[in-house]
């Protein structure tokens, strides 16, 4: 595979993690903005905008313009940042320091499981697939009953289900290679990665996280 492809990648991961955790430890030392975004409507409208651009860049990255590519995805780190803001006040920032370097040596080892293994992982896509409708079911179910042990279950579940993406994620990179121009495809491949750390840090932050 093209290295400069998956340099590209982690750089722009690495750039929309930046916006992401800039704009929440910003966001969550002013309580006005805190207040704002997590009362009344305005967080679900952040969550629907969210998938919006979530769907829209998978959907048309192809078709899009690398310039429109890169400002949408910088526009949907910028927004997660703002519902993120929550974990900066709900747990210290050593735990948030120290569970995401924990997080990127696990994406940086997954990665290059995925680099470099020669079994071909995007044929079990349909079963992670349906380990994330699982975890998603699970979480939702226990709004309503408040089970630990079922949270603690999902998350379990969550963190081996993104972490096996991970590796999955980098083959499909590398499938695509001759069929999404290279700009494209580097923005594509930041936000799979993106979305697999964001996930794992979460996970982790939710088992080992010291709350404030």
């Amino acid at each position: 595979m093209n290295s400069n492809i998956m340099t590209k990648v982690f750089l722009w991961m690495f750039i929309g993690l930046a916006v992401t955790f800039a704009t929440g430890s910003v966001i969550a030392n002013n309580p006005d903005m805190i207040t704002n975004i997590f009362q009344g409507g305005s967080i679900i409208v952040l969550a629907i905008v969210e998938l919006v651009l979530v769907i829209v860049l998978s959907a048309r990255i192809t078709k899009m313009k690398p310039t429109t590519a890169k400002f949408l995805f910088i526009l949907y780190s910028f927004i997660t940042g703002l519902t993120f803001s929550s974990i900066f006040v709900v747990y210290n920032i050593s735990s948030i320091i120290y569970v995401f370097l924990a997080t990127s040596l696990i994406m940086l080892a997954m990665a290059a499981a995925g680099n470099f293994m020669k079994a071909d992982l995007t044929k079990i896509g349909t079963i992670l697939f349906v380990g994330l409708i699982g975890v998603i079911l699970a979480t939702i179910v226990n709004i309503f009953i408040g089970s630990s042990e079922l949270m603690f279950a999902a998350t379990i579940i969550s963190i081996i289900v993104f972490v096996i993406y991970v590796a999955y994620d980098v083959q499909k990179i590398k499938q695509l290679e001759d069929i999404i121009p290279e700009e494209n495809l580097a923005i594509y491949g930041a936000l799979q990665l993106y979305l697999d750390f964001i996930n794992i840090f979460i996970d982790l932050l939710r088992l080992f996280g010291d709350n404030n």
